[in-house]
């Protein structure tokens, strides 16, 4: 045992400086080259600082982040200059204030300071809040493994494309995800009103909670008396917030709603599904996916907080948002950690339940290792390889992308309902 946890570490490591030696040495190499070849600006491109400056220009200025000047300011930061719609090259990404005002409210303690420090402050931030995260969900999920087995799944997961993406771009999607890890940790352990206060400050990314805000309700419902403690909790920080927004910038919701308005239409953004699936199957697709998943929370609305059953809807609510979320990529996999950690935990359970649950684990199981793997084998040749040659090649780990969401949502979807549906029919006989 102990010596396949050291080769589990060996692994990780060789995943985690794999994939960011292929991130230094050929993917940015190629996106460089490329941008060049096309005249196509780079700034500091750091998802942070369209929110930064939006925050500092309305609390140090009073200008409206949501502004078509503001989002001129922003491109000249995130490109290197104001992008040209007659360039048929430039970004089709407008990088505008595309979150909820509140979110200034997080960056305020920033705005007095120059960017490049922030940024650099941010990023060791989000390094700390991955690693964070793992123990928090493993504590959620109730499982225990040795210390070894711990830094393997760290190394793994700060060695993800995901991990490195958001951790490249400084997204607050890595600041989200343990807010939610955080949130479900507390409720199973009866702190209810501290993980409302979490579930609201996490709702800076709306998308990628409502579907978890949702089933939430569908299990609150299950026992209202014992478990209305964090609704009540998080709808109080929501009007706190909205409230302070509504205070510092009249009438912004509007301006919200018509910035995402505008986000979809200038990015074209699309779900994972629709990216592999045409319309209209893939929104029946995600349609069966969502009513699935509302199907499992219904079932499972009894439940304690505290249950393997809670642990197996929360795991496949949060892999189904990431399955059906209107823009893909894949930092917003770290929110598939809890499905692929229940996955590993319970792989012996689900290898019994038959031929289609084997077949899905086993093709997750490859789409997980692909990228791990392929970027250890290019940072490897980039050693001994010209760079341009390698350069051809910069998309091979990420061939997996879209398959991987789908892959683990199906996995827990099935898992999950099958699990229901035996358990329902032993009760039946009984």
């Amino acid at each position: 045992m102990k010596t396949t946890q050291a080769w589990l570490l060996i692994a990780g490591a060789i995943a985690l400086a794999g994939t960011w030696t292929y991130t230094a040495r050929v993917l940015i190499p190629y996106q460089i080259a490329d941008s060049a070849a096309h005249d196509r600006p780079r700034g500091n491109l750091s998802d942070l600082y369209p929110r930064w400056l939006g925050a500092r220009e309305l609390l140090l200025h009073g200008r409206d982040p949501y502004s078509a000047e503001i989002s001129q300011e922003i491109q000249a930061g995130y490109y290197g200059r104001v992008l040209d719609p007659a360039h048929p090259a430039d970004p089709k990404d407008q990088q505008g204030f595309v979150y909820p005002l509140y979110v200034v409210f997080y960056l305020a303690p920033t705005v007095h300071a120059q960017f490049a420090p922030v940024q650099h402050v941010f990023f060791w931030i989000l390094v700390i809040l991955t690693v964070a995260s793992v123990p928090i969900w493993l504590r959620a999920l109730r499982w225990s493994p040795s210390v070894c087995g711990q830094l393997s799944i760290v190394a793994f997961t700060l060695g993800s494309l995901g991990a490195m993406q958001g951790l490249k771009l400084q997204q607050l999607t890595l600041f989200v995800v343990p807010l939610i890890a955080l949130a479900v940790l507390l409720l199973i352990n009866d702190h209810p009103a501290i993980a409302g206060v979490l579930l609201a400050l996490a709702t800076i990314k709306p998308q990628l909670v409502w579907l978890l805000l949702l089933c939430l309700l569908i299990w609150t419902a299950g026992d209202w008396r014992k478990r209305w403690r964090w609704l009540v909790s998080f709808l109080v920080t929501m009007a706190i917030l909205a409230t302070a927004s509504e205070l510092v910038l009249p009438h912004w919701i509007p301006k919200f709603l018509h910035a995402m308005a505008e986000y979809r239409k200038y990015t074209g953004s699309t779900s994972v599904v629709e990216e592999l699936i045409p319309r209209p199957w893939s929104w029946l697709l995600e349609l069966i996916a969502l009513a699935a998943t509302l199907y499992a929370a219904w079932s499972s609305r009894r439940a304690a907080a505290s249950s393997v059953e809670f642990a197996h809807t929360m795991s496949a609510v949060l892999a189904v948002t990431v399955f059906i979320l209107p823009a893909f990529a894949p930092y917003n996999q770290l929110l598939l950690l809890p499905a692929i950690l229940l996955t590993i935990r319970e792989r012996d359970l689900i290898w019994r339940q038959g031929l289609a649950l084997r077949a899905i684990l086993i093709v997750m199981a490859v789409l997980l290792v692909w990228p791990w793997l392929v970027s250890a084998l290019l940072a490897a040749l980039s050693y001994l390889v010209a760079p341009v040659l390698l350069e051809k090649y910069w998309a091979l780990p990420f061939w997996t992308s879209l398959a991987i969401p789908v892959a683990v949502g199906a996995l827990m979807l099935f898992y999950t309902l099958r699990t229901r549906f035996t358990s329902s029919g032993e009760q039946g006989t009984a």
